[in-house]
């Protein structure tokens, strides 16, 4: 019976209990795994003339190596030899007396490894093995009767004994089934969705690369990436609760931050004219399939640009992320492709809302009208007391559904953008957008106020909303108005999700899927 099959018919208990066993004979044998600090990876391909090719030691580099070399007609490596030593998690285990068959798992693949009786010293060790074990394996690469490229074992040592299976589930003909089917689980263990689910490490491998070229964008655009404080006296920057905490040597509360943005503004004014950075933030708010407590944020900001410079940067940005990762501008999303390489849609608010929900901007002019707009849409109106939020509840409700390729929603109303440039043929309105994809909000950006005055008033404002009992209106901050009297230049500015992003990158129709570690309930 293959160790799968063993797996999947014992109780786990028993399968725990009959590890340690082996972890116990292991430790007997004076071969204790955990007693191994250090195990040297290495490749290389000998030629016959005797000059030395290194190989990255990994699966998937050691089997195109082999096929590159290989003369197919004699099924071999016909003018050298290629060695290794590598290591991985052992994921398939076929033992049949004196040899066995066995698949190992890197960060790169799988390859498959013979290990014969009469090549290994500890050849004992090898029949104490289990599904999960970490070994490393020192070997050269030959092809099989059936025509697998495999490593043939030299040596073999193991590294790590899991003693806790690890449900493989079962496969046939490249198809996996019962592989960790309770999604809720996967998300609690990622540690064990990772190794026997080959799309949730591709999603984080993945997920690294968007981060790691949108780093690349900015730094080529001369920006320079900043660290700015997670605990702050002000958490502002945003409209969202932030989570309160308590520094014990200065006896002062202090809120987990919610933006990165006026710290970034700061060093505007400070002189360094572009920057970035890219980093965790916490809003203290439900969590659903769209929202995690924590996630990751990019703002960027650039002296002597404005919202249509942004705009630019935004869509120059957004194509080469996807080209980067997909190889072309364009890639799916629930049957849709999103397609970053045209020119986006710039939309007004107000005239979407005329085109998606018949409602005229002069219908906005007071609150009753405004009121009487809702109300003839079918929306509740109570708790509403503010024309922007009337006007952003009914784009929410029906013009953000018909949002599928990328578009900049622009012109926010005033009451909802406290850090937002008025326009000047019409101040009720700001110099603000944000970035829709797929259904989704994924960016916000303005043409930032640098008047000193304007500013403070607009926080006046907000302290009032809060007052009235709006939790999320934004505090004042008179270190941040203090900033802006020295002279902040005129400036455009960037918040982008990454976690939203990646999902539409991805094909991904949870956070959950695309956060590593999601917040989740206690364990009962």
């Amino acid at each position: 019976m293959s160790e799968e099959k063993i797996q999947q018919e014992t109780p786990e208990r028993e399968l725990i209990a009959n590890r340690f066993k082996k972890w116990d004979t292991m430790k007997e044998m004076g071969k204790n795994p955990f007693d191994i600090e250090r195990y040297e990876r290495y490749a290389k391909y000998t030629s016959e003339a005797g000059e030395e090719t290194p190989v990255e030691p990994n699966s998937v580099a050691l089997k195109a190596c082999y096929e590159e070399k290989e003369n197919k007609e004699e099924n071999a490596i016909t003018d050298g030899k290629l060695t290794a030593s590598i290591a991985g998690r052992i994921v398939a285990l076929r033992l049949m007396g004196k040899a066995a068959f066995m698949t190992l798992m890197d960060r790169e693949g799988k390859i498959q490894l013979y290990v014969r009786r009469d090549d290994i010293e500890d050849y004992q060790m090898v029949k104490l093995l289990d599904l999960g074990d970490f070994v490393g394996v020192k070997g050269f690469l030959f092809r099989t009767k059936t025509g697998e490229v495999s490593l043939h074992a030299q040596s073999f040592t193991v590294l790590a004994k899991s003693v806790r299976p690890i449900p493989f589930g079962k496969e046939k003909d490249g198809e996996k089934w019962n592989v960790m089917s309770d999604v809720e689980l996967r998300y609690r263990q990622r540690y064990v969705d990772l190794v026997i689910n080959e799309d949730s490490k591709k999603t984080f491998i993945m997920r690294s690369k968007i981060v790691s070229a949108m780093r690349r964008f900015y730094e080529s655009r001369g920006y320079l990436e900043v660290e700015t404080p997670t605990l702050q006296s002000v958490a502002g920057g945003a409209a969202a609760r932030p989570f309160l905490t308590h520094h014990n040597a200065l006896d002062m509360e202090f809120h987990l931050r919610i933006s990165l943005e006026l710290y970034l503004k700061r060093l505007i004014v400070g002189g360094l004219e572009k920057v970035f950075e890219i980093g965790r933030v916490f809003r203290n708010e439900g969590i659903d399939t769209r929202h995690n407590p924590e996630f990751t944020l990019m703002e960027s900001y650039e002296a002597y640009a404005d919202l249509d410079d942004v705009m630019d940067l935004v869509e120059d940005m957004f194509r080469f992320i996807c080209t980067e990762v997909h190889g072309v501008p364009q890639c799916e999303f629930q049957g849709e492709i999103i397609d970053f390489g045209k020119k986006w849609r710039r939309l007004p608010m107000l005239q979407g809302i005329e085109e998606y929900a018949g409602i005229k901007p002069e219908q906005f002019a007071t609150l009753e009208s405004s009121l009487a707009a809702l109300e003839s849409l079918g929306i509740d109106t109570e708790g509403e007391t503010m024309i922007g939020g009337i006007i952003e509840k009914i784009h929410e409700r029906y013009v953000q559904p018909q949002l599928i390729q990328p578009t900049f929603i622009t012109d926010f109303p005033t009451e909802n953008s406290p850090l937002a440039k008025k326009k000047l043929d019409d101040p009720s309105l700001t110099r603000r957008f944000e970035v829709y994809i797929a259904k989704q909000e994924c960016g916000n950006a303005f043409s930032e106020i640098n008047d000193p005055v304007d500013q403070k008033e607009r926080f006046i404002l907000q302290g009032k909303q809060r007052e009235a009992g709006d939790e999320e209106a934004h505090p004042m901050d008179e270190d941040y108005i203090r900033a802006l009297e020295y002279g902040m230049p005129p400036c455009g500015g960037l918040g982008v999700g990454i976690d939203r992003l990646t999902m539409i990158m991805l094909n991904k129709t949870s956070i959950r899927d695309v956060v590593l570690f999601p917040q989740m309930k206690p364990e009962q």
